[in-house]
C-alpha cells in the first residue's frame, strides 16, 4: 500500500479523505443515536420517561460526546457531555430540563447534517 507522499496526496489532505470516508460510515449511527436523544428530550418534556429510555439516552450521549470530537465537532462534544451528565443522575430529569434537552437534541441534528 502506497503511503500518501509516495500517491502525490499531501499527508494533511489525505488525513482529511479518511476522516470524511469514516464520516460516512458512522454517519447513520451517529443519526440513530441522536434520534435516541430526541426522542428522549420528548418523553422529558412530557414527564413520561421511563428508566430504560433514560440509561438509552445516557449511553448515546456518551458515545456522541466521543465520536463528534474525532470529526471536529468540539460543540457537539460539549453539549453531548452536557446531556450525558443530565441522564446519569439517579432521578430522572424533570419536566422543565426537556426544553433544554430538546434544545441540545435539535443543535446536534442541525450540527451532523450541515458537516461537510
Amino acid at each position: 500500500m502506497k503511503t500518501p507522499a509516495q500517491s502525490g496526496i499531501p499527508a494533511d489532505a489525505a488525513l482529511s479523505q479518511a476522516i470524511d470516508r469514516l464520516w460516512v460510515r458512522f454517519l447513520p449511527e451517529i443519526r440513530e443515536r441522536v434520534a435516541i436523544l430526541e426522542a428522549a428530550a420528548a418523553a422529558v418534556s412530557s414527564g413520561k420517561l421511563a428508566a430504560k429510555r433514560r440509561e438509552a439516552a445516557q449511553a448515546a450521549a456518551h458515545k456522541l460526546a466521543g465520536v463528534l470530537g474525532t470529526f471536529s465537532l468540539t460543540r457537539g462534544t460539549v453539549l453531548a457531555r452536557e446531556t450525558e451528565v443530565t441522564y446519569s443522575r439517579e432521578s430522572s430529569p424533570s419536566p422543565s430540563a426537556g426544553k433544554r434537552l430538546a434544545a441540545i437534541a435539535a443543535e446536534l441534528r442541525v450540527m451532523i447534517e450541515n458537516r461537510k
